[in-house]
This record gives structure tokens, C-alpha cells and sequence, in this order.
């Protein structure tokens, strides 16, 4: 969904929104990700959950992996929940006490959500669960406000149906021994991240800090691989990447530097006991955040080496920096290929993906746009009518003819 934009149109629209520094670190991101793709290596994304759906970000970077320009991808739990209600659905929200609903069950406000579904979709439900229809004929008559929000999450039937759906997967994933993530991505939309990894056989991994989201699909994907080799899955798909990017993701000390990986320090001792570890020296890491104290890490460092200095006096980073100190900004901030690109990811994004796409002569279909403005607003729209919510049946289908090759 380019509407009648074209990718420079795209790019000259939303450049003069970023700032000159923004701009800067944006064309250096930009330079290295064409330089990596044009030697044949790899770029892995980060990602958070909230504003990469909102913003559709993650829409995007389904359509970058789909051309070849993104080659794996480490997010969260919350994200592959969403992902498998479609991304973005419409929901009716009311007073849930309205409802006969108890007020100690319900979320503040006593708000109750019902999944705008057509019958079709409905009917199609209706085989996997049982459906209360008194409920949804009772929850239609009343007041409530009609929104846009993450899909499959607090609305029902779409986030009971996950949550059930959830737990099938995991026990398909255990059998074969592969990630949630890999059989979720079987039946879901190709325009999803986890739908085009399962298609290209890209990997799409939750990071460990970033398991406790996405309610009951979180706990299925924590218990579908042990935590140890969940990390190991995720070292070796960041050791194959020249340029990570992390968009508005936290906690990323724990995933760009984990337990395997000795450039920082961390996997020291794993090395010395055996395990394979990897290297952060040498790679690129693009970090698009709102925080503009990650830029003053950042320049602190080249400056005046105030993070390492710290770190070698076994000093708190917050008194010798003077700002309010990140777990995540040491590492980054030390690393000699770090670039901090600060400002709204709705803008960031549409801008970076057409300058890549230019710079290697690829035609995308689809680019996000910043959700506050008329396009935006469009492509939310487009998100919700045309991504779909996972396929149980697809999914059921590729797991009996799946060969595990052991």
C-alpha cells in the first residue's frame, strides 16, 4: 500500500519532519545497510512491540524481509501475539459491568472490548470454538466507542481465541522441536513478520526480556524452547548480521550483548566453558529511539570515553555521564558502530526503507506512514481489512507434512 506515492515522493514528504542530526545518522544507517546488502551479508531487526504495530512498522519490515533487504528478526512476545490477530483489528469498546461482568475482573475503567468481526469470519470461528453468542448479540447493543488497537489482544472472541490457540501451538512446537514462533508463522498472513520468516525461512525469535508480553501466548512461547537455547538461537542470528537495527525496543543490553557474546564482556565465561560465542566488535548497530539521552550517551562516549571510563572504575554511568542512565546506553554507546537515530519511528522508518530501497533498486509494495497524519490514518485502515488473523486450519495443514530431517 504505496497509494500514489512514489519512494522519493515518500522520502521528500517526511525528511524535512526529522532534524539535521536525525538526518545525518539516518543517511549513515542508510549507507551501511546498502553497502551490507550489496556484499551479500545480513541485517537483523530488534523491535519492540507498541508503536512498531501502531506506526505499522513491523507491516514494513514484513515487506523488507519479502524483498530480500531484512534477514532475521528478534522481537516480542507481545508483537507475535498481535501478529497473529492480524496486527491491527477494530474493537467496540463499553462498560463491561453493563455486561453482568464483575468489576474485580476487569481492567480499569471496567472496560470490555468486542472484535469487530464480519459473520463470515465468525461462522469460520465457530469451528475452532464455541462462541457466546447471547454476549456478542448483548455487547453490539450497546454505547461504546469503535477503535483501532493491537488485534487479538484484549478483545473477544479474537484474544480468548489466541490465547487457546496458543497452547496448540506449543505442543506442536515441543514435538518438532522448533520455536513458537516458526509454527505460528505457518498459518499466519504473509504480511506479517512471523507469516514471511515461515515463507522464507527467515528467523523471527522473541527475546527473553521481551517474553513476559502478550499475556498467555507469552507463557507458550517461553515454554515452547528452554531459555538456553532460545539465547543461543538468538546469538547466531545476530552473529550472522553486519547491521542490527533496534527500533524502540528496551532492555536491548540483554539482547544485542547477551550470554553469548564477549565483545562487552558478557560471554566470557561461556567461552571458556565451551560454548559458541560471537562478537558485537566490527557491526553496525542502528538504534531508532524518542530518547534523546541515548544520543548524549552516545556523544559522551566519543567525547570523552565518560561510559567506559566508568565502567573501568567501577563507577555509576549516571553520576559520571550527568544524564539519566539506560542499562542499554553502555553498551551502545561503546560500541564503535553504533548510530543513534533519535526521533518518532513513523517518520524514521518510511523515510530509511525508501532510501534503502532506492539505493538498491528495489520496488517496494508496501510503506508505513506516520499513523497521525491522513495516510497514516489510511494505512491503519488497510492494516486492519487486509492483514489477517492467523489460520488454524494452514497451520494444522504444514505441521502434518512438516519433515523434521533428524
Amino acid at each position: 500500500m504505496n497509494g500514489a506515492f512514489s519512494h522519493q515522493q515518500i522520502i521528500d514528504r517526511y525528511l524535512p519532519l526529522l532534524d539535521a542530526d536525525t538526518v545525518e545518522f539516518l543517511d549513515q544507517s542508510v549507507e551501511k545497510i546498502v553497502a551490507c546488502k550489496r556484499k551479500g551479508a545480513k541485517v537483523v531487526v530488534a523491535t519492540g512491540s507498541g508503536p512498531n504495530l501502531h506506526e505499522g512498522v513491523t507491516t514494513l519490515i514484513a515487506e523488507l524481509m519479502a524483498k530480500g533487504i531484512i534477514d532475521g528478526i528478534i522481537t516480542s512476545s507481545a508483537v507475535i501475539a498481535h501478529e497473529m490477530g492480524g496486527t491491527l483489528d477494530k474493537v467496540k469498546r463499553m462498560d463491561g459491568r453493563e455486561l453482568g461482568f464483575g468489576a474485580d475482573v476487569l481492567p480499569k475503567g471496567f472496560t470490555f472490548e468486542l472484535t469487530e468481526m464480519p459473520e463470515a469470519a465468525l461462522t469460520e470461528l465457530r469451528h475452532e470454538m464455541e462462541l457466546d453468542d447471547d454476549l456478542l448479540t448483548r455487547g453490539r447493543q450497546l454505547d461504546g466507542t469503535t477503535i483501532i488497537k493491537a488485534a487479538g489482544n484484549m478483545a473477544y472472541p479474537m484474544g480468548l481465541r489466541s490465547e487457546r490457540l496458543a497452547r496448540e501451538i506449543m505442543s506442536i512446537a515441543q514435538a518438532y522441536g522448533l520455536s513458537f514462533e516458526t509454527v505460528a508463522g505457518w498459518g499466519a498472513d504473509p504480511r506479517t513478520m512471523i507469516g514471511t520468516g515461515a515463507q522464507r525461512g527467515l528467523p523471527v525469535l522473541v527475546s527473553v526480556p521481551q517474553l513476559i508480553g502478550g499475556g498467555g501466548v507469552g507463557l507458550a512461547i517461553a515454554d515452547s524452547l528452554s531459555i538456553t537455547e532460545r539465547c543461543m538461537r538468538i546469538s547466531e542470528v545476530l552473529a550472522s548480521a553486519d547491521v542490527i537495527i533496534e527500533s524502540a525496543v528496551a532492555l536491548t543490553q540483554e539482547i544485542h550483548d547477551g550470554p553469548y557474546e564477549v565483545y562487552t564482556g558478557h560471554g566470557i565465561w561461556a567461552n571458556w566453558d565451551g560454548y559458541r560465542t560471537y562478537s558485537l566488535e566490527g557491526k553496525t548497530l542502528v538504534r531508532i529511539d524518542l530518547d534523546p539521552n541515548l544520543k548524549k550517551a552516545w556523544l559522551a562516549e566519543r567525547q570523552s570515553q565518560t561510559v567506559q571510563e566508568a565502567i573501568d572504575q567501577g563507577l555509576p554511568k549516571t553520576k559520571l555521564t550527568g544524564i539519566p542512565f539506560r542499562m542499554e546506553m553502555s553498551g551502545f554507546s561503546r560500541l564503535e558502530g553504533s548510530l543513534p537515530v533519535i526521533g518518532d519511528i513513523g517518520v524514521i522508518w518510511p523515510v530509511l526503507a525508501c532510501k534503502v530501497a532506492l539505493g538498491l533498486g528495489i520496488e517496494l509494495d508496501f510503506v508505513s506512514h506516520p499513523q497521525q497524519t491522513p495516510d497514516g490514518k489510511a494505512m491503519r485502515e488497510w492494516i486492519v481489512e487486509q492483514v489477517k488473523p492467523i489460520q488454524r486450519d494452514l497451520m494444522l495443514q504444514t505441521s502434518r507434512t512438516y519433515q523434521t530431517n533428524r
